[in-house]
């Protein structure tokens, strides 16, 4: 995740310092994201790990892996002849 350089302000975000809600701002700087109280002055770089993996569901299966696993079957019409 990457925020803007302009400092941008986090609904709900409760600073780990002085406890003030509503008072944390996010911004970007030199590529690298920080978040700020603007009430206390605490300041840190944020590192977000982006080594989740979704979970796997029929939604998100790749289109490869559907077909594989569907099974089509033909029918031949009938020829409409009698013995």
């Amino acid at each position: 995740m990457s925020f803007s350089e302009k400092k941008r302000f986090i609904a709900g975000a409760i600073c780990p310092k002085c406890s003030a809600m509503d008072k944390i701002v996010a911004y970007s700087k030199e590529g690298k994201d920080y978040r700020e109280c603007v009430s206390c002055g605490y300041s840190d770089e944020m590192r977000f790990q982006n080594n989740t993996q979704e979970l796997d569901t029929r939604v998100n299966q790749p289109e490869e892996k559907v077909k594989s696993e569907t099974q089509v079957l033909q029918f031949t019409p009938p020829t409409g002849k009698k013995d």
